[in-house]
């Protein structure tokens, strides 16, 4: 894809040279430093670039921010090895193992939880949004009229969930963990598109 806006200018540089000041990307690229500063800003907001480091010249001076482009734009083998490491270890156990495996790591995923028993289900829900994402979920709770339930905007896991569709079951213990409730799962993520939903039963 060509580069033809200023940003995808910056990000390209940044792509080529990593670790370099507002003014370096400026001159390379015939900007002015308030410009520079303001895709910066934008690019550091959404995640795609992070200040990673200052200088200074000569060692003297006011410090100057070095920026570079954020980890998550290198890319990296995680779902890959993720979904090699579970195909490995979930296919040595029977159906009834796999479930308390999933259990248990869901509750491992649910341990730093203040929630408590004594919370009214309104707090409780406040307090699993919160939680959840903490955890990359990009969830909400509504009122329905079955009862209370959870929307997952995002799957943390999207890049493997269609492998491994028992990570829904995992998420199902979370929520039931955090909300001392059981739950149905009633739609869910495929292909990266809609949402998840939870119902609280």
């Amino acid at each position: 894809m060509p580069v033809t806006t200023a940003r995808q200018k910056v990000v390209a540089y940044l792509k080529k040279n990593r670790a370099v000041s507002a003014a370096q990307i400026g001159r390379a690229l015939n900007m002015s430093a308030a410009n520079v500063r303001h895709h910066l800003s934008v690019l550091c907001s959404d995640g795609r670039v992070s200040a990673i480091g200052e200088t200074r010249k000569g060692g003297r001076g006011r410090p100057v921010k070095l920026y570079g482009l954020s980890g998550s734009l290198f890319g990296n083998n995680l779902a890959f090895l993720a979904d090699g490491l579970l195909s490995e270890f979930l296919k040595r156990l029977s159906p009834t193992k796999q479930e308390d495996v999933l259990r248990t790591l869901a509750r491992q995923l649910a341990t730093d939880s203040k929630i408590t028993e004594a919370q009214g289900m309104s707090k409780r829900l406040a307090s699993t949004i919160e939680n959840l994402n903490q955890l990359n979920y990009q969830s909400r709770w509504e009122a329905g009229a079955q009862g209370p339930r959870i929307i997952f905007a995002s799957c943390p896991y999207s890049a493997i969930i269609e492998k491994h569709p028992e990570l829904c079951k995992m998420d199902a213990t979370i929520l039931a963990t955090y909300l001392n409730s059981d739950t149905r799962q009633m739609a869910k993520i495929e292909k990266g598109m809609g949402i998840c939903i939870f119902a609280i039963k």
